[in-house]
């Protein structure tokens, strides 16, 4: 697989990442043992396929069929690691959120946090250094400058390789972009989640930063795979998203954009990648799945040729979308909460 630039600073990485997430979190059930099996494969099929970008993080992990808490995916990847050997991977992790005493969630940008952070994500991944490290969320309550210098001490020290920021708004960027050049923004972009492209997108793509594409599916909806807000799992995140709900799901779902698919002789899934693959070589979407043949499916993206006219048609065949991208409260740590009001 080709693989792409992000930001200044010399970092490259396959085409098509691999988000890992849903391997231990939000997507359903998991049978702890069962499941680990199986990802370990796949991560090792998606070496096979050339893609070496491995997006995880220490609060992926949700709980198991046995009602205990999951390995987070940390601890996972690092297995993944130690079986593959660490030079096949380009490891992005993130730090910034916690749990307090009572389990409720609060986000962190203290340099003395950060350095905690990373220092027990090491430890899990089981390696001396991660290539890309994201802020997770933002935190208002610390100058993203006083965050940012401690990440720069970090790539001095040969902790962290390259800096990136996750759902960041535009004024955010700037300013740590300032501190040090930043390589990658992660944000949530697929063909039914665009509002970032005339902010925060176009903001990193003046700074000349790499943009690294989450949930570019659309957490299942333009593949086709969920049609019915009944078929989710009780523990799966999206039953309660709003763009997931029964009546919302009635405008949702991407009929039109299928029917290009099919047309083309591709998947749903290809389709939509190729999308984005087709909006820049900045670009790199990082699709997540827990079945090798999904992964494949994805991979196959990387070699689907769009003209204008087709490009232009794909846009116009996904129906604007009903419902927010999170619930409330989750909307209230994303980039738009900030965006909005600068």
């Amino acid at each position: 697989m080709q693989q792409r630039k992000l930001g200044s600073q010399g970092l490259k990485v396959s085409k098509i990442g691999f988000g890992a997430m849903g391997m231990t979190a939000f997507y359903g059930d998991f049978d702890r043992e069962a499941a680990e099996v199986t990802s370990l494969d796949t991560i090792g099929k998606a070496l096979e396929l050339g893609i070496n970008l491995i997006d995880t993080a220490w609060i992926y992990q949700s709980l198991g069929a046995d009602g205990k808490p999951n390995r987070t995916n940390e601890e996972l990847i690092g297995k993944a690691i130690k079986r593959y050997g660490r030079d096949k991977f380009i490891i992005a992790t993130k730090f910034g959120i916690g749990f307090d005493a009572n389990h409720k969630m609060f986000v962190n940008g203290k340099p003395s946090f950060v350095r905690q952070q990373l220092a027990e994500s090491l430890q899990r991944l089981d390696i001396d250094y991660v290539d890309l490290y994201y802020m997770h969320r933002m935190d208002p309550s610390t100058p993203i400058e006083e965050t940012v210098e401690c990440l720069k001490q970090l790539v001095h020290e040969g902790k962290i390789k390259y800096i990136g920021l996750s759902e960041c708004s535009s004024d955010e960027i700037r300013r740590a972009h300032a501190v040090h050049p930043l390589s990658a923004i992660q944000i949530e972009w697929s063909l039914n989640t665009r509002d970032a492209e005339n902010t925060v997108i176009k903001t990193a793509r003046e700074l000349g930063i790499g943009i690294v594409a989450y949930s570019p599916l659309g957490r299942g909806l333009l593949t086709g795979a969920i049609t019915s807000h009944d078929a989710l799992s009780a523990n799966d995140f999206r039953k309660n998203n709003p763009r997931f709900a029964a009546d919302s799901l009635t405008n949702n779902v991407a009929t039109k954009f299928f029917e290009l698919a099919a047309a083309k002789n591709v998947t749903p899934a290809q389709l939509a990648l190729a999308w984005l693959l087709h909006r820049g070589n900045d670009v790199v979407p990082i699709p997540g799945t827990k079945n090798p043949k999904r992964l494949i499916e994805n991979a196959g993206a990387a070699s689907v040729v769009l003209t204008n006219d087709e490009l232009k048609a794909i846009e116009k065949a996904v129906p604007e979308m009903t419902g927010a991208r999170y619930d409330e409260g989750s909307m209230q740590l994303s980039y738009e909460a900030r965006e909005h009001k600068q």
